[in-house]
């Protein structure tokens, strides 16, 4: 005996989702932009903030020293290992990897605060 189809919403288990109401309603909407080094994120970044006033940008956190140019804060957040250590096992940080030996991760609070 075939069991009976599943409604299209009996999957869904979100906190204080309800059928016909909009999450998006209440929540911001993210864009993550992932690719390799060099391959044209940052640029492609600028442009869209460039067209839209509503858009912002996370300032990841970084243990590499900054480039020629880079500001603390806009560019990104410098922080010592230990300083970084210490944001990803108290749950600060969204995600965090370690590319070329560096450690970068994302700031909970400022996507949270973005999506307000």
């Amino acid at each position: 005996m075939a069991s009976p189809a599943a409604s299209p919403t009996s999957h869904f288990s979100l906190p204080g989702w309800k059928p016909g109401s909009s999450v998006l309603a209440r929540r911001g909407l993210m864009l993550v932009l992932s690719s390799p080094s060099g391959a044209g994120k940052t640029t492609l970044s600028r442009r869209l903030l460039a067209q839209d006033d509503r858009i912002t940008m996370s300032v990841s956190v970084t243990t590499r020293p900054p480039r020629p140019g880079e500001e603390n804060g806009k560019d990104y957040f410098f922080v010592s290992v230990e300083e970084f250590q210490r944001l990803r096992d108290s749950g600060e940080l969204l995600e965090h990897a370690t590319v070329f030996g560096n450690l970068y991760g994302t700031p909970r609070q400022a996507v949270e605060d973005a999506l307000s």
